[in-house]
């Protein structure tokens, strides 16, 4: 049943979210699933925009993918706070279960072994003055001894800083060596080296939107659909941040106008509700829908 499989991916997804890497035999013990099936969940993740990387062995999904920064940015605690709370926890009744409780969910959310070292909190400031004052002086800088989790490599970064992001933990940069813009996490910086000489690829600095849908990208792909009462409702339920970009016609359909970073969240929209929708714009996305049909067309053959 429907319900099963969802239990199956929540289950899933709190697992990869966890202060703990997991392998795929663990992963498929603790779920109940097969190794066919963990794959074609984690690519079902990576679809819906996380960021699913493995890491020696081992499978996690990355908290700084949009999801959990539009979901975070609602209910999370700031670090500082976190790490009161964590204290004030600590000082209470051993025998409390109710605190116990609120420790262990506090633990699976922040590395309190980061949080609590004064040392290395202080290293992350000293990181995010130095390139706020790049970014102001438009400068290049090296990130010194940067930890990358995908390559597993610790390395000086040659780039260029144009944007701080997450409440200052991560920073926007566009890299000459790559020729691409990369986020860079601040945590993961043994320090920040700022250099004399001035922005040379200004005009290569991309921003990272994130869309009603929760993907991201350096670019915007317009979209414009007329609504039915049922597409409507359900775009207003599910995708509540869309309101903004729904006027109301005439005819009581509904013209929506918008921005997105991907075409997969919008094309699964309106996919599923093809016969209430009719898409105006852009060329790009009816590209999209038009070889998607052909290629589901060609399987159901």
């Amino acid at each position: 049943m429907r319900h099963d499989k969802l239990e199956r991916e929540l289950n899933l997804l709190l697992l990869l979210t966890e202060n703990h890497s997991y392998t795929v035999d663990e992963l498929c013990g603790k779920v109940g699933i097969s190794r066919r099936n963990l794959y074609y969940y984690l690519e079902f993740f990576r679809d819906c925009g996380f960021n699913v990387y493995k890491r020696a062995g081992s499978y996690c999904i990355d908290r700084s993918s949009p999801f959990f920064d539009h979901l975070v940015s609602r209910i999370s605690f700031t670090e500082e706070e976190a790490v009161l709370m964590r204290r004030l926890l600590d000082k209470t009744d051993r025998g409390n279960v109710l605190a116990a409780n609120l420790k262990k969910k506090l633990d699976h959310f922040y590395d309190f072994g980061i949080l609590d070292d004064y040392e290395l909190r202080e290293q992350s400031i000293r990181c995010i003055r130095a390139l706020y004052d790049a970014i102001k002086l438009r400068r290049q800088v090296v990130l010194v001894g940067y930890a990358s989790p995908h390559s597993r490599t610790v390395r000086d970064r040659f780039v260029e800083p144009f944007r701080l992001m997450g409440n200052n933990n991560e920073v926007r940069c566009y890299e000459p060596s790559s020729g691409m813009n990369k986020t860079f996490k601040v945590s993961r910086m043994q320090g920040v080296e700022v250099l004399d000489s001035e922005w040379a690829y200004a005009d290569r600095h991309r921003r990272m939107f994130t869309d009603v849908f929760m993907f991201s990208g350096e670019e915007l792909l317009p979209v414009e659909l007329v609504l039915g009462e049922l597409s409507y409702n359900i775009m207003k339920e599910e995708y509540p941040q869309a309101k903004p970009f729904i006027t109301d016609g005439a005819d009581g359909r509904h013209l929506l106008r918008l921005d997105v970073c991907s075409y997969s969240g919008i094309g699964r929209f309106v996919l599923g509700l093809y016969d209430d929708i009719s898409v105006l714009g852009g060329d790009g996305f009816k590209a999209y829908l038009d070889a998607k049909l052909k290629a589901f067309a060609n399987r159901a053959r």
